[in-house]
């Protein structure tokens, strides 16, 4: 899965295979969403899940970090099988930040609030280390002069990358995205996508659910095309977008009005 460099010089996916889904079954009563999937991320790699909706994406990624369990098949972490005691899990959800498609900030929060609350309660840096780190973040994500502003006072695209902030401070080893411009207005979705980039371009470990076509080619290593809970194609950008090999692939970026 080392695939071709797309975003402008970076050496991405060469290293050890930080997340590996075996065979990964989940239902919900009768319904499977997830019917074996097997997938590698590399350490440094963007790996972007993209199909139409309810084809199992955003389910894989809560299986990821243990918010939802599997039925069959494995996932492993870091070598390690992901464990199924809850406090165990807790441990390993502090290394894959996750940012999902609503902000949840803390809305009686600022937005450096929101940034220094894990590091201070859950990694138990004191105010001033973890103020100083939210401050930093804040400013990574180009909100540097919103550090006061509650939630209400910003708009969606700068609630998402202070979620993306929030995430960072805990210095994850892994990024999980679902889906987090889908509930931005157009004009605000660059704003996350650019932030989502600088990120990749600084060698950030990534696995991201998306419907932004353009990001997938452009800021992607590795691409999977997921239908009916299973991937169905999966490679470098390159291919999935301008020689796919599969008749389900083709139908879905046709649909999109997808043109290379």
């Amino acid at each position: 899965m080392i695939a071709e460099n797309n975003s402008g010089g970076r050496a991405k996916g060469t290293g050890a295979t930080i997340i590996r889904y075996r065979g990964v079954v989940k239902r919900y009563g009768a319904f499977t969403a997830l019917d074996g999937v097997f997938l590698n991320v590399h350490a440094g790699e963007v790996v972007c899940l993209i199909g139409p909706s309810g084809s199992g994406k955003s389910t894989l990624l809560r299986c990821t970090n243990g918010l939802e369990s599997i039925e069959g098949g494995d996932i492993e972490f870091e070598g390690t099988m992901l464990p199924r005691d809850e406090r165990a899990l807790r441990a390993v959800r502090q290394r894959m930040g996750m940012v999902f498609q609503s902000f949840e900030l803390f809305p009686h929060l600022t937005a450096q609030q929101n940034v220094s609350e894990g590091p201070r309660t859950v990694l138990q840096m004191n105010q001033a280390d973890a103020n100083q780190r939210a401050a930093a973040l804040l400013d990574k994500v180009g909100l540097a002069d919103k550090a006061p502003n509650y939630p209400s006072a910003l708009s969606g695209g700068q609630q998402q990358r202070v979620a993306i902030a929030r995430a960072l401070a805990m210095n994850p080893d892994v990024m999980l995205f679902d889906e987090p411009t889908s509930a931005l207005d157009p004009e605000t979705i660059g704003e996350v996508l650019s932030v989502m980039k600088k990120l990749a371009d600084e060698g950030m470990t990534m696995v991201v659910v998306t419907h932004e076509m353009s990001f997938a080619r452009r800021v992607g290593d590795w691409v999977a095309v997921f239908d009916a809970g299973r991937i169905v194609e999966q490679g470098p950008p390159r291919q999935i977008f301008d020689a796919p090999t599969t008749e389900r692939t083709r139908d879905f970026l046709s649909h999109l009005g997808w043109s290379g």
